[in-house]
């Protein structure tokens, strides 16, 4: 249906030479590139899974077969009915288009004038600009559907590759005269179709008779059943490395259109600037979402970070910002300069956010570049930078007011029955909102969202972004709309217990088998997203249990169920990928949870050792590196009360209130 490219696999299995002479590539080689899947082709080739060349305005597999070329997400995308129905509608329009290139073949072989030997291209003014041109290859070319690869093969072969050894007959001068140069002949044939003796459509078509014949197979090709063979055993068979189902590649909605093939030339910056780009380009940016990097690999950076930095200036001026705190920190440089660029573009960044708020314009660019102020800081930094900052839940208080004048809480309820993907915005929006409300010991702003998102059974896409489920942070929603509750002191000890032993069955009903809990890596190495989602979604039940049971009164550390709990913990903990490539900075708040209710005795403290042992100079830094020194602090004050003998319990809560630490430990 498409363009015939150089060399072409027939369905006998034949291999067609090409015209010029093919380029050596290894099997190797040629596999990896099948194996590559652009994310910036037209939806319409998406959805034929054809490879698309990507040209606008439209590409030339839908200009060649008149089929509408879509850049930009159609709304049939979204709904797997109407992909279906979309895909039938386009077989239909390749079928009428394959059937006017064969009526056309006909109609040529009975012209009353010879054929032009020219092979000039038809000019704009031959044929309509509404309706695409089309190109019908004669049956005698090898580029024809119906060229019969089995007809009596040319010597032609050798002369076109020199580098395959020739027969001993190449010397006999009875086959010099087949080595003349091949030639084809273009015929053109112009229709036009008329209603009421009204001219209405105007096409042009151009048939190819050609002397070129095909070489003999070298060696025999495996024979497929479909011309589609490549992407049925490729793309339909989801993940080949782990055998897991395939990922849906689309499954958010980003704020911005499809990625250009180099972000990075378009992003403007001062010179000075550069090294802080290409720093955080370089190395900031594969620490900021690597649950979202293994579900779906690369679109991190091409479909939410780099096309931020491109078009909001306010979101470049905060990445730059972040980029300078991981160049001090991990680099160790000291002086004002590193610290002039820290402030200069933290500065920038609010004074592009404070302007855009007057304006009252540009919502959504705002809500992406305070949303990144808010996260990208728990990637870097020490716990010891003391330069001034806004605090984190300052600028999310400014994020809760954007997502409801942009109504992303109703769009994600609306989502319950349309199905449609979630914005990627308001997701990245609820994971700092639940997890930041147990820091300030707060209900989460948007918790009757998520309340009906549970009810409703309807995932909100956190899974994907973040690795834990989205119904098991719906219920860590609930546990800290109850330890709200708890601390404003708007609920007695009979009705605490009856809440947390409902939520406890809520937990229940999430478990899982624990053989379903094993090791996320493939034997061939490859990481398994599902399994390692099962294995993250079990350390954060566990963790959100010990969170229930430390709000029941008088809840005591040295209780055997925490202390099982505890154990427990550190047994899942074994199944999570350690070290610099593992994912310990995505399970920083279970973490938290779970250390804080540990004892000296604890088997957990010298598995987080362990772990951080594994991470090096990685452990010290953004949000893991927080969390280690306040549990440091937890430990050395429970410590000294248990040697003491006043048996008191030491929340990490009241422990930052102390120390004046505003973390965000996500």
């Amino acid at each position: 249906m498409s363009t015939p490219s150089a060399a072409q696999t027939s369905k006998s299995g034949t291999m067609v030479a090409p015209k010029t002479a093919p380029t050596k590539a290894s099997p190797t080689k040629a596999a990896a590139k099948m194996h590559r899947r652009s994310r910036s082709g037209c939806f319409t080739c998406r959805l034929r899974r054809k490879k698309c060349d990507e040209g606008r305005s439209q590409c030339k597999a839908c200009k060649h077969l008149g089929l509408k070329c879509e850049y930009k997400r159609p709304m049939w995308w979204s709904n797997n009915e109407q992909r279906k129905q979309q895909k039938e509608n386009i077989k239909n329009i390749i079928k009428r288009t394959k059937l006017t290139e064969k009526t056309a073949q006909i109609g040529t072989s009975c012209a009353e004038t010879p054929p032009g030997l020219s092979h000039s291209l038809p000019t704009s003014a031959t044929y309509s600009e509404v309706t695409a041109r089309t190109r019908a290859p004669s049956i005698d070319s090898q580029h024809s559907p119906s060229y019969d690869f089995n007809q009596p093969l040319s010597h032609d072969y050798y002369d076109y590759h020199p580098h395959i050894a020739s027969p001993p007959y190449d010397t006999n001068a009875h086959y010099q005269p087949f080595q003349s140069t091949p030639y084809e002949v273009d015929i053109k044939t112009e229709r036009q179709m008329f209603v009421n003796d009204i001219p209405t459509r105007r096409d042009s078509t151009i048939s190819t008779f050609s002397t070129y014949q095909p070489p003999p197979p070298q060696p025999t090709l495996p024979s497929f059943p479909e011309d589609d063979w490549i992407n049925e055993d490729i793309y339909n068979t989801g993940d080949m490395f782990s055998g897991e189902e395939g990922l849906d590649l689309d499954f958010f909605d980003f704020s911005h259109g499809n990625p250009q093939a180099s972000q990075q030339a378009l992003i403007q910056v001062d010179d000075c600037d550069r090294p802080l780009l290409d720093h955080f380009i370089d190395n900031v940016l594969r620490l900021i979402f690597p649950i979202l990097e293994v579900n779906q690999h690369g679109s991190a950076r091409s479909e939410v970070i780099l096309p931020a930095l491109e078009s909001n200036r306010c979101y470049l001026h905060c990445c730059l910002s972040v980029s300078a705190i991981h160049l001090k920190s991990t680099r160790g440089l000291q002086g004002e300069q590193i610290d002039n660029d820290i402030l200069r573009h933290r500065c920038a960044t609010i004074t592009e956010l404070c302007g855009a708020l007057n304006n009252d314009s540009n919502h959504l660019q705002i809500l992406e570049a305070t949303l990144g102020m808010i996260f990208f800081q728990c990637s870097v930094g020490r716990p010891s930078d003391a330069l001034p900052d806004v605090p984190w839940h300052a600028h999310f208080e400014a994020a809760t007011s954007l997502v409801r004048k942009l109504e992303l809480p109703h769009a994600m309820i609306h989502d319950n029955n349309a199905q449609m993907h979630p914005p990627f915005n308001m997701t990245l929006a609820s994971w700092i909102d639940i997890l930041g409300a147990t820091m300030l010991g707060r209900s989460p702003q948007f918790a009757d969202t998520y309340r009906e998102k549970n009810q409703s059974g309807s995932t909100s896409g956190l899974c994907e972004l973040m690795g834990c489920e989205d119904s098991m942070m719906y219920l860590i929603s609930e546990i800290a709309c109850l330890d709200a509750l708890k601390s404003a002191n708007g609920i007695n000890d009979m009705q605490l217990c009856q809440l947390i032993g409902s939520l406890g069955k809520s937990l229940d009903t999430t478990e899982v088998p624990p053989e379903s809990l094993t090791w996320p890596y493939s034997s061939t190495g490859a990481i398994r997203p599902r399994q390692l989602s099962r294995n993250m979604t079990a350390i954060f039940r566990v963790a959100a249990r010990i969170y229930l049971c430390s709000l029941v009164p008088h809840a005591s550390k040295e209780d055997p169920t925490m202390q099982t709990l505890i154990e427990r913990f550190v047994s899942i903990l074994l199944l999570i990928p350690h070290g610099p490539d593992g994912f310990d900075r995505s399970i920083v708040w279970p973490l938290l949870i779970a250390g804080s209710q540990s004892t000296s005795r604890s088997i957990f403290r010298q598995a987080l050792a362990s772990r951080m042992a594994s991470l090096g100079e990685h452990a010290e830094f953004g949000s893991f590196g927080r969390m280690v020194r306040l549990l440091q602090e937890v430990w050395c004050q429970s410590d000294e009360a248990d040697r003491a003998g006043s048996g008191q319990n030491v929340h990490w809560r009241d422990v930052m209130q102390q120390k004046g630490w505003d973390f965000l430990l996500i």
